[in-house]
């Protein structure tokens, strides 16, 4: 047993790290053990008795409250920084307990700035789209700022009044349409958070060889939050990634100065060298077109509220948030906290019913950020061969002609069965 650590910049994973994990609300209780005997099949497949994860259980949500009266003990905070990586189930917001989310605080307080949704289509998996093969993209969504920061003030509150004094009497709005009735919000977008995210972006998209990375924003109409997002984004990639990246910014320059044709070559020939191509699109303009033609983006970039609405429409067009993984990473620390995306759904909890397989797609990319690829391999052929015959649990057996319907653990174990 030993601990993960960041050397030097880079992960260093021992043959058998300790990775402590959360159970999670409602169906937690259902999924959780299900997808660590599937990542424990994938690593005994792929290494024998070499290599081997130490499951290591920390509280949190209404377990945590039942056994310790605090629903985010101290020492789960303590476990994540001790261990580095860790893994969740879906966590239920107290109700009127003074926190906004669990899954929020865990971000915020460990700094988990980039949250990453991959989204891939398995083969037989029911989808609302003509070609889901076409969906290949890895959304990386900035996880502490934003709305997501929580600086919100409510109507009839002294702090709203002192807010809109100061607002009109101190900074000259006149914009606020009903000044007595409103309640505010205040969305801080900073250089510094921005260039982390995209700089991750990038990264992952050089590391990966990958085509493009889109920057998803409405600076068209939030110039000086949104807008300064696309603006560093690009900055960066010229700056920091010049001999790897060409970005939609240099085309338009080139295209002013020399013309169109000049411009589409230089664009050519920037593609067949391998460099990564930078672009930016309007939000609205990104959830129809990543509809329409899905190919044309691959990594996208974009702020906290932003990614929250693309992340759940690109897991709805390979079938649901029920088979979507999810990752909360700071690639400068290392802290990473993989987890279920979907919610608690406790009117099924402790039924069997619950897919567990955005838990275990979770699971398998933090095998990936540990660099174990071959244990990552062996779930995604498995999971691929397990769809493609139709045996599932409730929520995709009922969109699917055909099929066979599974309990999570019978889910888990044809999982299992294909590895072997």
């Amino acid at each position: 047993m030993d601990k993960i650590r960041i050397i030097n910049g880079s992960l260093q994973v021992p043959d058998k790290p300790v990775i402590p994990f959360i159970e999670g609300d409602g169906i937690g209780i259902d999924i959780t053990m299900p997808a660590q005997r599937v990542i424990d099949a994938a690593v005994k497949k792929a290494y024998g008795d070499n290599r081997k994860i130490i499951w290591k259980e920390v509280l949190a949500g209404e377990k945590a409250y039942r056994e310790t009266g605090n629903y985010l003990p101290d020492e789960t905070l303590a476990a994540f920084r001790e261990y580095l990586v860790g893994i969740k189930g879906p966590l239920q917001t107290p109700v009127g307990e003074g926190i906004r989310s669990l899954n929020v605080a865990l971000r915020q307080v460990l700094d988990l700035f980039v949250c990453l949704r991959p989204v891939r289509w398995f083969k037989g998996v029911p989808s609302p789209i003509r070609y889901p093969s076409l969906v290949d993209m890895h959304i990386f969504r900035e996880n502490t700022e934003d709305i997501y920061a929580g600086i919100e003030y409510m109507t009839g509150d002294i702090d709203a009044k002192k807010l809109k004094d100061f607002l009109i009497q101190e900074m000259g709005v006149d914009k606020i349409r009903f000044p007595e009735s409103s309640s505010f919000g205040i969305k801080p977008i900073s250089k510094e958070g921005s260039e982390r995210l995209v700089r991750a972006a990038l990264e992952y998209a050089v590391r990966r060889k990958l085509p493009s990375v889109t920057l998803v924003h409405k600076g068209n109409i939030m110039k000086f939050t949104e807008g300064s997002f696309k603006i560093w984004g690009y900055d960066l990639a010229e700056n920091e990634y010049e001999d790897k990246t060409f970005t939609w910014r240099q085309f338009d320059k080139i295209k002013n100065e020399k013309g169109q044709a000049e411009a589409e070559q230089a664009l050519e020939e920037a593609q067949k060298s391998g460099k990564v191509i930078i672009k930016d699109v309007i939000t609205d303009a990104f959830l129809q077109e990543s509809l329409l033609k899905p190919y044309n983006h691959s990594v996208i970039a974009t702020m906290n509220l932003n990614g929250d609405y693309i992340s759940d429409q690109l897991a709805a067009m390979v079938g649901g948030i029920g088979i979507a993984p999810g990752a909360n990473i700071n690639s400068i620390s290392g802290y990473a906290i993989f987890e279920a995306t979907h919610g608690t759904a406790p009117d099924i909890a402790g039924m069997g019913k619950a897919n567990p397989s955005s838990l275990i797609l979770s699971a398998v990319m933090m095998l990936e950020y540990m660099q174990w690829f071959d244990a990552a391999e062996h779930v995604y052929d498995a999971m691929e061969h397990v769809f493609a015959k139709r045996r599932v649990t409730s929520d995709l057996y009922v969109q699917m002609e055909g099929a066979t319907l599974l309990s999570t653990t019978a889910f888990a174990d044809e999982i299992i069965n294909h590895i072997h």
